[in-house]
């Protein structure tokens, strides 16, 4: 719990300096541009809330290298491996000028450097039609590297909220530290604690008031730790089921691949185009009723606010289950099919204007 109380100092007091001093020195850092389909924030704000992220891992790690140097060393490694996909988002955030496939080359990057350095590769499906896909070095490494970029991608898509990405992330952060504890993986246990604790010190100045964003940066870097952490997890613990952190991060990969289908078949356009109708911001809009047509800064923000937790109870149908049956493949495989079509129940319903009356928040005057 050290490392989670360190990391979680250095996060919470880098990013207060930024969000106190980034106007003064890093004006160009800011999100400036308030109107298009996925801004929802009413004045700019700083939008490199990665940098006390990254900070706070490194730091907590380097206090650990007296008492557990070897457990510190691969945490600084494996961490260096994911350079390249935080620089690339953090170039984005501050010059507005990356272009997503540049990011995702450069996460993909990331993922690659850590097969070489660490070895950290998708061992096994689990399933067993595709037991033997796996014991080809050559698909194993491209299945590996498609994982962790498209999870990486994924992260990123859905920080569209304040503390929408930041506590999705913490919980399965939280579920791998809890999985890693029970099989006594020290890296990982570690790892997860630090990452909970640097993105938890973000946290308390993203929600509710959007005082920073995690940024490019910072969703890239988190979406990286988190897709190695797991594969390493699966890949040094035969009793982990593969299928543990599928179920367990679902809920952002089947949002990017819903939204793959609905623009590029549905709608018949790029799926790189920016578009308002991710379930988000579809909550945003129809479900929080209350404070539709009132401009008011404040009321903005508290709307925005108030549409994250709808999606981390949604998110918690798929990490609860994962971490309570992280053995049983047959239950994750079954979950994750529920999650799917709870999934697609409620977008549906939203869409049609169907959706429970129970979900739509309403508040008197």
């Amino acid at each position: 719990m050290l490392s989670l109380t360190f990391s979680f100092f250095i996060s919470l007091f880098v990013t207060l300096a930024i969000v106190r001093y980034a106007h003064l020195y890093l004006p160009f850092a800011a999100d400036s541009h308030l109107s298009g389909a996925q801004k929802f924030h009413t004045r700019p704000v700083p939008r490199i809330g990665g940098l006390g992220v990254l900070l706070g891992l490194i730091f907590s790690a380097v206090q650990l290298q007296r008492s557990y140097p070897s457990v510190s060393n691969a945490i600084l490694l494996l961490t260096a491996c994911g350079l390249p996909a935080f620089f690339a988002g953090f170039a984005e955030d501050l010059t507005k000028r990356v272009t997503p496939f540049t990011r995702l080359m450069c996460t993909t990057a990331a993922a690659l450097v850590a097969y070489y350095a660490l070895d950290i590769h998708i061992t096994r499906l689990d399933i067993a039609p595709l037991y033997g896909v796996c014991a080809s070095p050559l698909l194993a490494l491209i299945l590996t590297v498609l994982a962790v970029a498209g999870l990486a991608n994924a992260i990123n898509i859905i920080d569209g909220f304040n503390g929408l990405a930041s506590m999705v992330t913490l919980m399965m952060f939280g579920s791998l530290a809890y999985v890693a504890f029970r099989v006594s993986e020290p890296v990982v246990l570690s790892a997860a604690l630090m990452m909970m604790g640097a993105i938890l010190g973000f946290f308390v100045w993203n929600f509710p008031a959007g005082l920073i964003f995690l940024g490019d940066g910072g969703a890239y870097f988190i979406g990286f730790m988190l897709g190695e952490l797991s594969i390493l997890l699966v890949m040094r613990h035969a009793e982990v089921s593969a299928w543990y952190p599928v179920l367990m991060v679902i809920y952002p990969i089947f949002e990017t691949c819903f939204s793959i289908y609905r623009k590029y078949w549905v709608r018949g356009m790029s799926p790189s185009v920016p578009d308002g109708v991710h379930l988000h911001m579809l909550i945003y809009k129809r479900l929080m009723r209350w404070a539709v047509g009132i401009p008011h800064a404040q009321t903005l923000t508290q709307r925005n606010s108030m549409t994250s937790p709808y999606l981390w109870l949604l998110c918690l149908v798929a990490v609860i289950p994962a971490t309570l049956f992280w053995q049983y493949t047959e239950v994750l495989i079954c979950c994750v099919a529920l999650f799917v079509a709870t999934y697609i129940w409620l977008y549906l319903s939203i869409v049609r204007f169907h959706v429970p009356r129970w979900l739509i928040y309403r508040r008197k005057s």
